[in-house]
């Protein structure tokens, strides 16, 4: 595995991405400013071109390939968000896309990566059974398969969002983001560690998208069968080969939590109705966890909450927003603890 040491090029990372996004707003929350009891600000990373944060590590990846390789191509496979940001980017640059995804896609972003002029695959039933396929379907015509999370420039670019943070709220004591291969999150925690180090990170995960939460507990990157989640973006495995995101995860998280289909879809509820934001479920668990009063409050210091992603499919929305979202596991059944109290180090 990579130590969690490793060196980032952030400068370059963020030349990249900037040739491709401005920086997405930070605003206030007064109302989660009076729940928590200290000042809270939210990183509206859904209001990025493609609608999340995955346009960052697309942006870095395939920026930073030579003329040779931009001009075969490259592949991906994605839950949705990843393939939208690769098909973006490389419509952009004029390079050619293919991006493999399971057959349970959200329409939304499966509209959105053919309307980028990628070739969108449906790979079968599952998130792995998709990668499969697109890193064989890659290595067989010699192209360049752009990993969703486990890459070095991938996980540069997705950290870009604390070096903007680190502007936009220099007092910032937390960040609060979304868990799922470890892309976002690693990212944030290796830009802290290099520009802030003082800067807390917390990690929130869907109970039914807990691969890494599960693998941290193990103590390696472990293998689960998929579950349907309001939180389609933060489906699939890590893999068990995970060099990158695993141990920066592993080694500079400070706090997990862990939030069920209940509390996610009241998050999307409270982002519509009280914020006037779409969220999809996967962008809309940092929230969550703190509408489910996992976070500190009664503090002075500043505590920002990344709301990742807003690609969702309006009947969806529609279910949540009429109270008829998903069923959701028993919530007594759900580790609320710390991951640090729990988690070998």
């Amino acid at each position: 595995m990579t130590d969690p040491s490793t060196a980032f090029d952030w400068t370059g990372a963020l030349a990249r991405v900037r040739a491709v996004i401005p920086p997405s707003p930070v605003v206030g929350a007064p109302s989660l400013c009076a729940r928590l009891d200290r000042p809270v600000h939210l990183k509206l990373e859904c209001l990025n071109e493609t609608g999340s944060f995955k346009v960052r590590g697309a942006a870095a990846r395939i920026q930073a390939l030579g003329d040779e390789d931009r001009a075969r191509g490259v592949v991906t496979c994605s839950s949705g968000n990843h393939g939208r940001a690769v098909a973006f980017v490389a419509e952009r640059l004029g390079v050619p896309a293919t991006v493999f995804v399971p057959d349970w896609v959200d329409p939304v972003k499966l509209a959105a990566i053919r309307a980028h002029r990628a070739d969108a695959v449906l790979a079968g039933d599952s998130y792995d059974e998709a990668e499969r396929r697109a890193i064989e379907h890659a290595a067989a015509r010699g192209l360049t398969f752009v990993p969703p999370f486990d890459d070095a420039d991938v996980v540069a670019g997705q950290g870009t969002v604390a070096l903007e943070i680190l502007e936009q709220v220099p007092g910032v004591s937390e960040i609060v983001a979304p868990l799922s291969g470890g892309g976002l999150v690693g990212g944030i925690a290796a830009a802290l560690r290099d520009h802030r180090p003082a800067v807390a990170v917390t990690a929130v995960t869907a109970h039914a998208a807990r691969v890494m939460w599960e693998s941290l507990r193990a103590g390696r990157p472990i293998e689960m069968p998929e579950d349907d989640t309001l939180a389609g973006a933060l489906a699939g495995g890590i893999g068990l080969d995970n060099r990158v995101t695993f141990p920066l995860v592993r080694d500079l998280v400070a706090r997990h939590e862990i939030v069920d289909e209940a509390a996610i879809a009241r998050a999307m509820a409270y982002a519509w109705h009280e914020l006037g934001l779409v969220l999809e479920g996967g962008g809309a668990v940092a929230l969550a966890a703190a509408l489910e009063g996992l976070l500190p409050g009664d503090s002075s210091d500043p505590l920002v909450i990344v709301l990742s992603g807003g690609n969702v499919d309006l009947g969806v929305l529609g279910r949540v927003l009429a109270g008829n979202a998903l069923a959701v596991p028993d919530r007594e059944n759900q580790s609320r603890s710390p991951l640090s109290k729990e988690f070998p180090r």
